[in-house]
């Protein structure tokens, strides 16, 4: 492309090639993979709409190679966003690691069966390889190093434990890690299977490094405050409130021009809630359309009641 932006927010997929890195972002790890060639669903991303200010973003990341953390009330779009970068880019099926209070780093860079593969010692009385029992997380994946970099999303990273955030700093710093149980063996080159999928990958000594970035979006809900080291090696973006005119066309993505018609009165009425509370999400809005355009509807004062019924405002203290 001749232009810096590299991701348009159209949805229209194009052969995507890297430019040229900042030289403190350069990691040139020897490929020992190449990008999924396996047709990506023809509806991921279709339906996500993205603002000139999360085009900017995302680019901005891209030409970078940082990781984009992505703010803002649910359902705006924060987990779909890296869905559309991947179709547009063609990067293959997107990466997730969705974290909880109990994630680890090396939960997301590799797991190792120690146990199992103890038991098979002690039933077979031989010693079982060792690459039956590895798989590589969706974090140690994306780092294998290829000629174009994979899309990973980290999900809802403020849910994790205090120290998950520091943990990721060397990672993403130096765009490599180090398999300690594969380091120690006489072997140098092992192939190890990638988590849910049957590809394998082969591993030298133990240690990989990308050569490309992946291309990594972490989503937040404002849960919680990050260490500014953390901060300082992410491009940061708030994703926008919900206006009518956004959220007619998340409408007509996602049901129809019609169904966006015919609740043109049901979406003002949310963006003006919308502009008072940030207790509601915009799914909220969709199921509420669903259920009143489809010809098995409620009618009259049951619809009102249904409507109320389904944007609630979240909490614990919502009536």
């Amino acid at each position: 492309m001749d232009s810096w932006r590299l991701y348009t927010g159209d949805s229209d997929p194009h052969d995507y090639k890297p430019p040229e890195a900042p030289n403190w972002r350069r990691f040139n790890g020897e490929v020992v993979t190449e990008p999924l060639q396996v047709q990506q669903d023809p509806q991921d991303g279709t339906t996500f709409r993205a603002t000139p200010d999360t085009v900017e973003a995302v680019n901005a990341a891209l030409h970078l190679r940082r990781p984009l953390l992505l703010t803002g009330r649910p359902g705006s779009g924060k987990s779909s966003l890296i869905d559309s970068v991947a179709r547009e880019l063609r990067l293959g099926p997107v990466l997730r690691w969705h974290v909880t209070s109990r994630s680890t780093l090396q939960d997301a860079l590799y797991r190792y069966d120690a146990i199992g593969r103890l038991h098979e010692h002690n039933l077979e009385q031989r010693i079982p390889s060792i690459t039956k029992y590895l798989r590589l997380g969706p974090l140690g994946t994306a780092l294998l190093p290829a000629t174009r970099p994979r899309a990973l999303l980290i999900d809802e990273i403020d849910k994790s434990d205090i120290d998950l955030p520091n943990d990721l700093l060397n990672v993403f710093e130096r765009g490599e890690y180090e398999i300690p149980e594969l380091a120690r063996l006489k072997d140098t080159t092992v192939r190890i299977r990638e988590d849910g999928s049957d590809r394998t990958h082969p591993i030298t000594l133990g240690h990989v490094r990308c050569r490309e970035f992946p291309v990594v979006v972490l989503t937040s809900n404002g849960e919680r405050d990050f260490p500014p080291a953390f901060l300082r090696r992410c491009i940061r973006h708030q994703m926008p409130d919900p206006t009518p005119e956004l959220l007619r066309d998340i409408v007509t993505a996602h049901l129809g021009p019609e169904a966006a018609t015919a609740s043109a009165e049901l979406i003002a009425d949310f963006a003006d809630r919308a502009t008072t509370t940030r207790a509601q999400a915009t799914d909220q809005l969709m199921n509420a359309i669903y259920l009143v355009t489809r010809e098995l509807a409620p009618q009259d004062e049951e619809r009102d009641r249904v409507v109320e019924l389904l944007l609630k405002r979240l909490g614990s203290d919502s009536t």
